[in-house]
Parts: C-alpha cells; sequence; structure tokens
C-alpha cells in the first residue's frame, strides 16, 4: 500500500507537467509573436506620424508669426505671447491625439473611457472651479489685448513688468526682482502703463520765502538744457508752479508727459538737474518733511 500511494505521488506531477506542455503545444505562438510585432511597428509609425505632424505644424506656425511680424503693425510683444500660446496648445493637442492612437492599437475602449469619465466630471468641476476659471479669465485677457509680456502693471499690490502670460497664471518680475505668480482669476484691475504717454511729476519743496521767479528761472534753464537730450519727452514741460500737497506742505511742480518706460529715469535726471542748478545759483531749498510718528512703550 505504501509503495502504490509513493509510486502515485510521483505519476501526480508527471501528468501535471503533460498538461501543461500539452497546453503549450496548442498555443499558437508564431501567431502571438506576429501579433505583438504588428502591434509594436503600429506604435512606432503612429509615433513617427505624430511627431512628424508636430515639427511640421510648429515650423509652420513659426512661420506665420514671422511673417505676421514683419508685416503687421501690431506689438512685437503680443506676438510673441500669442505665439509661445499657440505652440503650447498645439502641442498638447497633437499629443492627445497621439496617445488616443496609440491606446487604440493596444485595445484599450478609449471612448469607453471617456465616456465613463463624465461620472467624474461633476466631482472634479467641484473641485477644479479654480482651475476653470483661471484658463477663462486668462483667455479673455489674451483676447481683449489687456497686457502683454513686457509690460509694466499694477495689479492689486504687485507691481512689475510682465515676464510670461498663461491660460492659468500670469507672471510679473517686480523691480527687486521678485517673481510673482498671480492666478488669472485673482486679477480684477489691471493698471497697465505701458501703453500710453506717462505723466511725470517733478515737485520741488519750497517755502513761503523761496523766490519763486529765480527758481523759475532755474527751472527753465535746466529743461532747455536737459529736454534736448531726451527724445522720450513728449511735448513741452508744463511748469505749474507753487502747489500744495495733502499735509500742507508747498511745492513748486512741473509736469512732463513722456513715453512709456522712461518716466523714472527722466524723473530722477531732471529732479537732480533742478536741484543742482538751485542750489549753484543760491536758492535754498527745504528738504522734504519727514513725518515720525512716535510709538508707545
Amino acid at each position: 500500500m505504501f509503495i502504490a500511494n509513493q509510486l502515485a505521488a510521483i505519476d501526480t506531477p508527471t501528468k501535471q507537467v503533460s498538461v501543461w506542455v500539452k497546453l503549450a503545444k496548442k498555443i499558437d505562438w508564431q501567431q502571438i509573436i506576429i501579433n505583438i510585432g504588428g502591434k509594436i511597428l503600429e506604435i512606432i509609425l503612429f509615433t513617427l506620424l505624430f511627431w512628424v505632424i508636430d515639427r511640421l505644424g510648429k515650423r509652420l506656425i513659426h512661420h506665420l508669426f514671422i511673417t505676421n511680424a514683419n508685416t503687421s503693425d501690431t506689438a512685437n510683444n503680443r506676438i510673441s505671447t500669442i505665439f509661445t500660446l499657440s505652440l503650447n496648445i498645439y502641442h498638447y493637442v497633437i499629443m492627445f491625439f497621439g496617445i488616443y492612437a496609440v491606446l487604440s492599437v493596444l485595445g484599450v475602449p478609449v471612448g469607453t473611457l471617456i465616456a465613463s469619465a463624465g461620472i467624474f466630471s461633476v466631482a472634479l468641476g467641484l473641485g477644479a472651479q479654480g482651475f476653470v476659471s483661471d484658463i477663462v479669465t486668462g483667455f479673455f485677457i489674451l483676447l481683449e489685448d489687456q497686457i502683454d509680456v513686457g509690460d509694466y502693471v499694477k495689479i492689486e499690490t504687485i507691481e512689475g513688468t510682465v515676464s510670461a502670460i498663461g491660460l492659468r497664471t500670469t507672471q510679473v518680475t517686480s523691480p527687486d526682482g521678485a517673481l510673482n505668480f498671480i492666478p488669472n482669476r485673482k486679477i480684477l484691475i489691471i493698471s497697465n502703463q505701458s501703453r500710453n504717454d506717462m505723466r511725470v511729476l517733478i515737485d520741488l519743496y519750497i517755502l513761503t520765502t523761496t523766490p519763486i521767479q529765480e527758481l523759475t528761472t532755474v527751472v527753465r534753464t535746466v529743461n532747455a538744457e536737459l529736454i534736448p537730450q531726451y527724445p522720450d519727452i513728449v511735448g513741452e514741460p508744463d511748469i505749474q508752479g507753487v502747489t500744495t500737497q495733502s499735509d500742507g506742505t508747498l511745492v513748486f511742480r512741473v509736469q512732463f508727459y513722456v513715453k512709456n518706460g522712461m518716466q523714472f529715469a527722466i524723473q530722477r535726471d531732471f529732479l537732480a538737474g533742478y536741484l543742482a542748478a538751485a542750489s549753484e545759483a543760491g536758492t535754498q531749498l527745504p528738504s522734504p518733511r519727514l513725518n515720525i510718528t512716535p510709538t508707545r512703550k
């Protein structure tokens, strides 16, 4: 009896091995290899096809924008902004169709997956409201040409130069070098200081005893010397004379209109010229009043 059991135990693995061997022999390995090779070949061909389409499309977009930049009066900054955005959108569209084609080759029911995605759209939509709002707001910012790359803007409390515009965020570089990423949905009011001629106000603090006629002569002399050196000044300066500020101090005000981007340099240079000329002429001007609020210990 013992010997019979041992022989049966030895015979069982042999039968199992033979079953697997029979199953392996029934499989058409040649057809499987052909199918796998065909799938791989199709994937490679689709990848090359969409890569070529992507390259050709980008070259066509580049050619169209370069031609438009050379023949149109549209601002170069706006052309650069739309060009970059168009390349990104085109690239993502080609990637989507490429992935769709590869999944179809692998037999993945893409249509069913897309239809099933609608089940999650409500849940995702609740969490993606801000994202959608960013895209919609960014689209209208570009459509209405509110800002362009290179514009000097003020958005809420952030002031600086626009370095990039996207459908989701707008990047603004502050004068101190900080790069600010602003979600487009947070952009409610934009003060674009790079579209029109900018006003420059130069205030010289004075006293009631300051000789106004002498100061006016000094200002006119400096204007005659410096204005030819600054072609960005639009029109003639407006010498408004004596006026008061909100804190009651007296100032002698001169107003300029200059091309955007030059307001700070012109304000700085002319103020320095006025102060130096007034000092040489013996016209003493007081320093700006410094208000210090006392604090309790």
